[in-house]
């Protein structure tokens, strides 16, 4: 039996006992229920023009964000590993020439996704919803053929409850117990994009999005992995699995617990003292979190978007060298200093991308990645420079991740510089050209600038796609 066969058979077994196995969980009130028969509809309804335009840059960002990632240590591990688990060929992996179950594919594509700091980020719930959301549905895609408007709304509707659970959890409650907030928010994103692509009915989306729960996950331990390579399993890979494996069990037929966001010993209670279930529903349909995440215009932790912007720009506006600056004070928002105050991974060490970004007057996909440059005595005496400091005036709701940098100069003059909302925010949005132009910078060494075109073409012409497979040979290097 194919699969489009399977999941018919699946749905219409569902669709038949949805009145006999829920009676009770009729009621407009259910949050579960809500939102199942939100999910189960969304899949149909055409998206705004300005969403659409938004899903689409951040699909392109993601692929890019995939394809460079391939080559890095932590891509590079979880390919490797993958195709030792062999498997159906049921979905490709990024930059290779294998295929593997979707579960696999999701999980090496998703850790390629956040290696090299380049996806995006949503700056008030601090997840990281396209690294997770985007593998899990290239993988069901590529396994049902669904065509490329499926496949927008299916990533809309994973940035939405990627988000939106840390929202109702509080993202605030989930750090003060020592969790990660982008590791519990990404299955959900990944959930969403998948059963939306495996059309599942509201049954089926009940029992998606307690298999989804039941594996929410992640510890913010992962401030100590040297080598990034946990952390994009942390990020991405992690979530992309639980998703994918979620909705392929109930494409199998599985059955579950079909309130799992309301009932009793429910999901938003295990993880929050304080819960707002209205936030999984507010907005459905007319708030969509896809047009709220940032592109990142560097190729590095999220908080240091806004310090590099600022230390380049002042750069630039005082024609500034190392030998003209005696010191530079960056204050960054409290809740930043730990993440990239003192890590030992170049593309999160905020002191050392400020004093690349000085001496260089750019920072690039492979200097902000090159753990040499951490140990090169001219990097190192700038360094040396830099004052990293939490200030608790830019812990501001309206720009969560904005900067002050502060430079002393050799003759005594001091020059300061706010960073609000850096490039790629929805304050200060990046055009498509500009994320063309990422997208093909970080592309193009790994596919070949033929196939970079190619690829940058058809994801702006989604809507157009009648099959993603069409996709699979552009993403092969």
């Amino acid at each position: 039996m194919n699969a489009p066969t399977r999941r018919r058979l699946i749905q219409g077994a569902g669709a038949l006992g949805v009145a006999k196995a829920l009676p009770a969980l009729a009621g407009e009130a259910n949050v579960t229920g809500r939102l199942a028969r939100y999910m189960a509809s969304a899949r149909e309804q055409a998206l705004p023009p300005e969403v659409l335009i938004a899903c689409k840059h951040r699909i392109l960002d993601t692929f890019a964000a995939m394809v460079s990632g391939a080559r890095m240590q932590p891509g590079a591990m979880a390919l490797t590993y993958v195709k030792g688990l062999g498997g159906t060929e049921q979905a490709g992996v990024v930059a290779s020439g294998f295929r593997t179950t979707t579960v696999n594919a999701a999980l090496a594509n998703a850790m390629c996704a956040h290696a090299d700091e380049t996806d995006d980020f949503e700056p008030v719930t601090k997840a990281h919803p396209g690294c997770a959301t985007v593998p899990a549905a290239l993988a069901l895609a590529e396994l049902h053929g669904n065509s490329g408007p499926e496949f927008v709304r299916a990533v809309a509707l994973g940035y939405d409850l990627c988000c939106r659970l840390l929202l109702a959890l509080g993202p605030d409650q989930v750090r003060g117990t020592h969790r990660s907030a982008e590791g519990t928010s990404s299955t959900f994103g990944a959930l969403g994009a998948a059963a939306s692509l495996a059309r599942l009915d509201e049954r089926g989306m009940r029992f998606a999005l307690s298999y989804a729960a039941q594996q929410v996950s992640g510890l913010w331990s992962w401030v100590r992995d040297h080598d990034h390579v946990e952390k994009a399993f942390d990020f991405a890979g992690m979530g992309a699995r639980n998703g994918v494996t979620a909705v392929g069990m109930v494409e199998a037929g599985l059955t579950g617990v079909a309130d799992v966001l309301d009932g009793r010993h429910n999901l938003l209670n295990a993880l929050s003292t304080a819960p707002k279930p209205d936030a999984m529903l507010d907005g459905l349909g007319s708030r969509f979190f896809v047009t709220e995440t940032a592109i990142k215009t560097y190729s590095v932790g999220y908080p240091i978007q806004s310090p590099l912007d600022a230390t380049l720009s002042l750069r630039r506006q005082y024609g500034l060298t190392p030998e003209t600056v005696r010191h530079i004070l960056v204050k960054v928002p409290t809740d930043a200093v730990g993440i990239v105050g003192s890590s030992a991974m170049p593309d999160v060490s905020c002191q050392h991308l400020v004093a690349l970004a000085l001496v260089k007057g750019a920072v690039s996909f492979a200097d902000s990645h090159d753990a040499g440059l951490m140990h090169d005595p001219v990097i190192a005496a700038e360094r040396a420079k830099v004052e990293l400091a939490g200030d608790p005036a830019l812990m501001d709701p309206a720009a969560p991740r904005g900067a002050i940098v502060t430079i002393t100069l050799a003759d005594g003059r001091i020059v300061e510089h706010h960073t609000r909302h850096p490039p790629g925010t929805k304050e200060n949005p990046l055009n498509t050209e500009a994320v063309n132009a990422k997208a093909w910078d970080l592309m193009a060494p790994v596919l070949g600038p033929d196939k970079a075109d190619r690829l940058i073409a058809r994801v702006n012409a989604l809507e157009g796609v009648a099959d993603m497979r069409e996709l699979r040979e552009l993403l092969v290097a």
